[in-house]
């Protein structure tokens, strides 16, 4: 009974040294370690989205800007192709006009009167009507000449305006918006005459 109860009490683990511990020791991370991890995965994943967020509204700001845009252009210039057929009446009229003398705007002839009258009125109503739909007149006598706006026909010279003005309009140019929808014909003045020289050679005396 004695031997009995001395082996109950024996203790393999101290008795055997070959024998595995009961606990092992600890390999895996610390939980300190693994909230530290899943924290900064956290932080990369919100910082990947908050800069596709900001890359979206950027996106979504400029498309709205074009937009925006795109509808202000087509309804500034939605009546291009009409203004420029238009232009043909404007120039027709104002032909109408310039051809007549001097003495038929000052007759007193009821008829030719009013006709003269009907015309004028009726060009000026036209023009008003394209100023509505955003077409302007152009009309650059004495402006300085702007290869933008206005095309050469010919240059020629003019005392009485400065090199590089315009001289002369052949034909006036019209603007839609801010596009020119048919450029000014114009002259354009190469300055004063230059003086001719003296005639019969060198008058200078000469010394013996």
């Amino acid at each position: 009974l004695r031997e009995l109860e001395h082996a109950m009490t024996q203790n393999p683990a101290t008795d055997n040294p070959n024998a595995e511990p009961a606990v092992e020791e600890a390999t895996a991370q610390s939980p300190e370690d693994i909230i530290q991890a899943n924290f900064a995965r956290i932080e990369a994943e919100r910082d990947d989205l908050k800069d596709k967020l900001l890359r979206t509204l950027a996106d979504m700001e400029n498309l709205r800007r074009r937009t925006e845009r795109e509808i202000a252009d087509a309804k500034a210039y939605a009546v291009t192709s009409f203004a420029r057929d238009m232009l043909g009446v404007a120039d027709n009229l104002r032909r109408a006009l310039e051809s007549l003398p001097e003495t038929a705007r000052m007759t007193e002839e009821p008829a030719l009167k009013g006709l003269i009258e009907g015309v004028d009125l009726t060009e000026r109503d036209l023009l008003k009507t394209l100023e509505r739909h955003g077409v302007r007149k152009i009309d650059p006598l004495g402006e300085k000449f702007d290869p933008n706006l206005h095309q050469a026909m010919f240059e020629a010279p003019d005392a009485e305006i400065a090199k590089g003005l315009v001289s002369k309009v052949v034909q006036s140019g019209y603007k839609i918006g801010e596009r020119v929808l048919r450029p000014a014909l114009v002259g354009v003045s190469a300055g004063a005459p230059k003086p001719q020289a003296a005639e019969g050679g060198d008058s200078t005396p000469t010394t013996h």
